[in-house]
Parts: structure tokens; sequence; C-alpha cells
């Protein structure tokens, strides 16, 4: 149902907004800091004031009586030591903070004004990367006393799991720090009319936002109104409102001028939220006839200037075993603040991080033992019939087939074929080396509820008011989906409306692959209501029991059982009910989260004369329960598998020991395009789960998960017999290349 307007004519997103309470706003530019570290010791704005076009200037200062949003919390320390202030006013702690914003009346004289303002910094040393975090040598914040911003769980390590055990493996492995890229980058713009205050916001949730701005500004929630437009992707970055947006937005209410600001990609790629960094420490046991005994696994989560959230190393651990049942599982996390961009959540949010570990870790195991990665994984896999299924780390996994689903994928990809081919390519001595990798993953989506109304009107048209907020998932298609088949309306006379707290006050939001299992089951529960509510006025309208009168959904009409010729339609059940429409409002809420599951397998060729890999297929089984729209399921499914793929082999944030980006433009980062890309090989799997009434599960991260893993241990199933045992990601051909080296060096030093 999107598709021709965002193809044609376009999306509408917060920079093409041309409503009347923008005319002649201002635009905002944000003076941030160059350097990562530094005690901030002067700032004059006296020239940037006085530059032709400037409406205003604001530093810190001038926001003194704005608190912070809500800082992190911490079980271990003082969380309010590390709350993150609206603008740097006395240290900047990563290049791109913000440490004051310039208002001018035209968009482009804002970077000539910004550069006027005068920031004087006294330099401190740079803390960069988890090791360095944790010697505490240099402080972010010297009132907290370390850099250590919380900790869990590493005080129940017991080595004596391990003693039994025949072989045990341990590896420290990196998941390296990544970029958002969100095709639109942040924007916000505001409008304050001396009472309330509007702010048009490329978000996940305009109503976290809503009670974001109003607790931080220090008004009521009903004196803010956020209105969500078209959003360029969100992969996470956009959950709610984050410090610059909510300095636009004070800046329309201090100033009462319209405001509006859209940041550019460098801009982005410094200063949005950025994913995954964590160091990860694996320890495996077990037996050499491939059964897995006991697993750890130790995180420390960088979690940048500012920890803005507690939950993705908690999630990490409670992720840890995967798919498999391992007598003993311990986990611990750490979450340390370096001088870099804060991360937050990035599309799964902790959980590729700990697929990553635990996929890793047992193709580490397999090698020691010198059995097949896929025989492995089959032997401690959770069986079918063990669910629902309590994991050691406490997750209740609802239902699952992941023998069936990594058996599937092994049958698509012609395991066996493949690795004979790799070894005839070995036995040849053939430097383009074939390498395939595989993973089994679980993840966890959804869980808390959502809101949905859905109104059918005296025209036969459905309206329907969901709290699901799209951003390229295509919630007006599947809405209408299921509109049509409760309601028999036609997908093309039913309007979709997200977004806007005035018209939805009260939702959650899209993120955690939670739309169609809770948005989409509230949008089917209303639409529910509403047929019952019909089915009563029908009854009457045709004189008949409500016991006997059913819904032909394919025709939209209204009838008496065994008698489809006399019927009625919406519009005359509407008319004899003498209201101007019937609608129900659901706010649907599940007990749990679900638990989507799959298997994927890589098939890569590395040269081993340069290291270069060249990914020749991708085979996945991503299941999300029943489907709903094969179309969207797939374009969900591409999106993750390419954004997983590109982690491993492409993309990287990187920093000198300074703590200055190295890649703060798309001609150093390595996004992926499509033609990196091959033709991915979709195997289909549905297995339903009891937790909601569509018996769906999330699918926009599914692809993000299981991908990555499966193309590293190709890469480095590719090169093993060379003697090489692990590579960190991404994997450069530098990279490999380098490992190849490492390899042969050790194989002549033993000689």
């Amino acid at each position: 149902m999107e598709d021709l307007r965002l193809l044609t004519s376009g999306g509408v997103y917060v920079d093409d907004l041309r409503v009347p309470e923008l005319l002649g706003a201002a635009y905002v530019t944000f003076v941030r800091s160059p350097v990562a570290h530094a005690v901030i010791t002067g700032i004059d704005t006296s020239r940037a004031e006085a530059h032709r076009g400037v409406v205003a200037v604001y530093t810190a200062a001038d926001l003194a009586d704005l608190p912070a949003p809500q800082p992190f919390r911490s079980s271990g320390t003082d969380g309010g030591f590390f709350a993150e202030p609206p603008l740097a006013g006395e240290k900047v702690r990563f290049v791109g903070e913000p440490v004051a914003v310039v208002l001018t009346d035209a968009r482009y004289g804002g970077q000539d004004a910004a550069d006027l303002v005068v920031v004087e910094y006294e330099l401190l040393p740079a803390v960069v990367g988890h090791a360095q975090a944790l010697r505490d040598d240099t402080l972010l914040f010297e009132e907290a006393g370390t850099n250590l911003a919380d900790q869990r769980g590493r005080d129940a390590y017991d080595d004596d799991v391990f003693v039994d055990a025949d072989v045990v493996v341990e590896r420290e492995i990196v998941n390296h720090r990544v970029a958002c890229v969100p095709m639109e980058g942040r924007a916000t713009a505001a409008a304050f009319d001396g009472t309330r205050l509007t702010v048009w916001h490329s978000s996940q949730n305009a109503q976290r936002c809503r009670s974001t701005l109003a607790e931080t500004l220090g008004i009521p929630t009903e004196a803010v109104r956020v209105i969500v437009p078209d959003v360029g992707g969100g992969f996470g970055a956009k959950i709610g409102i984050d410090r610059d947006a909510i300095v636009v937005a004070w800046a329309a209410w201090k100033s009462g001028i319209p405001v509006r600001w859209a940041e550019g990609r460098a801009e982005n790629l410094i200063a949005m939220t950025q994913g995954r960094a964590q160091l990860n420490r694996v320890k495996i046991g077990g037996r050499r006839d491939g059964t897995i005994t006991a697993y750890r696994l130790d995180v420390v989560q960088d979690a940048g200037a500012y920890p803005r959230t507690s939950t993705l190393a908690p999630v990490t651990c409670t992720m840890a075993p995967g798919v498999y049942d391992i007598p003993h599982v311990q986990t611990g996390y750490r979450v340390v603040v370096t001088n870099a961009t804060p991360v937050n959540k990035y599309r799964g949010a902790g959980r590729p991080e700990a697929t990553a570990a635990i996929e890793r870790a047992v193709d580490l195991f397999a090698a020691e033992i010198g059995m097949d990665p896929a025989e492995v994984r089959r032997r401690n896999v959770i069986a079918a019939d063990a669910f629902p299924f309590h994991t050691r780390t406490g997750a209740h996994y609802d239902s699952g087939e992941y023998e069936a689903a990594l058996d599937r994928v092994l049958g698509a990809a012609g395991y066996a074929g493949l690795r004979a081919e790799q070894t005839a390519r070995r036995n040849n001595g053939c430097t383009k080396a074939l390498g395939i990798g595989m993973s089994v993953y679980v993840e966890m989506t959804g869980g808390g509820g959502e809101t949905a109304k859905v109104t059918v009107d005296a025209d036969g048209r459905a309206t329907v008011l969901t709290g699901s907020s799209t951003q390229g998932q295509g919630h007006h298609t599947a809405w209408s989906m299921l509109v049509e088949a409760e309601l028999g309306i036609p997908m093309d006379r039913t309007t979709v409306v997200h977004g806007d707290t005035d018209l939805i006050p009260k939702a959650v939001g899209t993120y955690s692959s939670r739309s169609l299992q809770l948005g989409g089951s509230a949008v089917f529960k209303a639409a529910s209501h509403v047929r019952d509510q019909a089915r009563r006025h029908a009854a009457g309208l045709l004189g008949a029991s409500e016991s006997d009168i059913v819904l032909d959904a394919a025709s939209g009409t209204w009838h008496t059982v065994g008698h489809p010729g006399r019927s009625v339609v919406w519009a005359q059940v509407i008319k004899h009910a003498d209201v101007e429409s019937l609608s129900a409002d659901v706010e649907f809420d599940s007990d749990q989260p679900t638990f989507p599951f799959g298997a994927h397998l890589s098939v890569v060729e590395v040269d081993t004369e340069t290291g270069m890999t060249t990914l020749l297929r991708h085979m996945t089984v991503d299941d999300a329960g029943p489907i709903l729209n094969p179309v969207l399921a797939e374009g969900q499914r591409h999106g993750g598998i390419a954004q997983g793929i590109a982690q491993a082999l492409f993309e990287e944030v990187r920093y000198d020991a300074s703590g200055t980006p190295l890649n703060a433009t798309l001609a150093g980062y390595g996004a992926v395009a499509a033609a990196d890309l091959p033709d991915f090989e979709l195997e289909a799997s549905e297995t339903p789960t009891y937790v909601n009434p569509l018996g769906v599960k999330g699918i926009g991260e599914s692809g993000t998960i299981g991908s990555t893993p499966a193309v590293q241990n190709a890469v480095i199933d590719a090169v093993a017999h060379l003697g090489v045992r692990h590579i960190d990601m991404p994997l450069t051909p530098g990279r490999v290349w380098a490992a190849i080296n490492e390899a042969g060096d050790r194989r002549q030093t033993r000689r």
C-alpha cells in the first residue's frame, strides 16, 4: 500500500515538511567538539551573535535549568554520575559532542556562523577501547571514581564446571563498533505557540518522545504534541528522542520561533548513537563426542561517552546459550565508558552479540575436537519436544525446531558437496580457498503491549490508529490485510494512521521486532471487536439471531447462514445502528517475549594471496511463525542479512589513540551496497507461538543475528587448513591476509 507513494511522489520526511506552523523557521546548526576529551575553559559567542542572519546562539549556560535526560542507572555505582547534559558545559567526552547551538534565518548560513563560536579546550588524555577503560588511568567522570558504569554476575563464576570436560577452549572475541547509517539522518522541527509545543521528529515512537520532552522541559504532557512523519530508517538509534533533538525543541520553546534541524551525513556518523562495541571472552568445554557441557560468556560493553542504556549487556547474557541445551552456563558483564560516540540499541540490541559469541565458540570447540561443526550443533541443540524451554540464564523459549532448521539449510546448500569441493581445492593447492560457515540462532522479540483503534465509518471505510510506528516495515499494508481478513473491507479502503500523539496518546512504538506480534495483534483484536458489534446490528437489520449471522470476508457483506443472496453491506449496517461509525480501542499485552529462530549458511571464497573474501552464496532459514505477507517478510530478511554481512566483512567505526574518528564519512566507512552481495537463498519455515492470537514472532532482526557469525565462521573455515584459528571482524582483506601470514610464521617457527 505504501509503495506507489514512496516510489513516485516520495515520502514526506521531517526535512520535507512545509506546514504553516514552520513558516519562517530558523535553522539549527550545532557547534560540536573537535576533540574527544577536554575541559571547556571558555566559550565566546559574540562574533557568531553579530554575524548576519544569526537569530540566536545558546550554550550550556542558557540551558542550566534544563535537567539532563534520564541518566543510566547502575547496580554498582550511582548512575547519576554518568548523566548526559543537553549541551556540554564543563567537559567534552567525544568528538561530535554538542557544545553550542546556532539559530540562523537561512540553512546554509548556519555552518559559517557556527565556525565563529570560539571554544577553548584544555585537552585530556583520551580513553579508547575496553582495555584502557578498565584500567581507570584516565577518568571520564572524576566524581564516579571509575570508568566502570555497571557490572554483574562475574562473582559467581565457578571453574569447577569445566573440570570434567575433555576439552576446554577459551577465546577473546571482538564484536566491533558499527554505525547505524539510516537513509535519513536525525531530523527535528518544533514550534511553540505560547501554549503548546509541537514537535515533528524522525523517531520510532512518538509517545516516548512526548513524555521525555514534557519531563525535561517541566511542562504538562498535554502541552506537547509529537508528530512522526515518514521515517527513513531507524534500526534502534531513533528510539525515543536524544539530546540533540531535545535542544532543538527547547530552542523553539525558549525563543518562540519555529526551528528545524536535519543533520548531515558526516554529523550523523560521529554524533548519532552507534551499535555493538562489545568485547566478549568465551570459555567452552565438553567431551570429545561433541557434547558441550559448560559455557561461560564474559561481556565488556563499551558504552561510549555516556551509558545510554542498561539493557544491552544483560540481554547478551540472557541469550548467551543460544539454541543449545548446555548443562552449565555462566555469564557476567561490565559496562565501561570511553571517549567515543555513545552506544545504544542497534538492530538486534544485544542478541546478535550473544549469537556471534556462542556460534564462534561452537566452531572453536568443533575445531579442537576435530568434528564437523554441523554435527556438533546437531548434538547440542534443544530438542523440538522440549518446548517451552527454560534456559539456564532465565529465558523462556516459547517454541522452536532448531535441528530441523539446521538440516533444512544444510540440505539447501548441498553441504556434503561443498565440503567435497573444499577438500579438492585444498588437495590441489588452490589459492582460492573455499569456506563454509554456519550459525543456528534464537532471538528474543516483542514483550509488553501495544495499542490500536479500528473504526468503520458510514461509507464502509476503515481507519486504523496504530501505536506501532513504521520506518519502512510496511505497516500500512500489513494492518490493511488484517482488517480485510477480519472485516472484509478491501485494503485500498483502509487508512492507517500512526505517529501522532494527539490522535494516539498511548502507545509503545516500533523496536525489538514487536510490530506484528503486538501492534498487529492489537489491530486484529480491535477489528474482531468491531465485527462483533456489527454482527448485532446486522442481525437486527436482517431479522435473525446473532448466531445465524456471518460475514463473507471475500465480498464484505453480512448474511444469514445458508442465505448468502440476502445480504447487507457495511454502510447499511452502520446506518441501521444509527451511529456515525463503529469502533473499538484495544491495548494488547503479551505475557512474555517470543523467540524466533533459524539457521544461516555462508559460502565464501578467500584469495589466500591477498586476503580478499568473495561471498558466493548465503542461505537462510528464518522462522518467525506464520507469515502474514511474504513480500514484507522477505524484505525484512534481505535487509537484516545485508546488515549482518556488512558487519562481518566491511563495516567498522574506528578511532585513533586520541579518540578522533578515522572514518567519519561514507568515503571511509564501509557501508554495504547491493552490488557487494549475491542473491540470498531463503528457505521457508513457520513455527507458531502461543504468545499472541496471530501465532507470529518478530522478523526484523533475524537476518542481522544469523548472518554475521555464519560469514565470520565461513572466512575462518576457508583458511583453517593454513593454521588460522580465529580472526576478529570485520574480515577485511588486510586482516585476513595478516592472519594467514601469522599462521605461516608460526608453522615456520615450529619447524
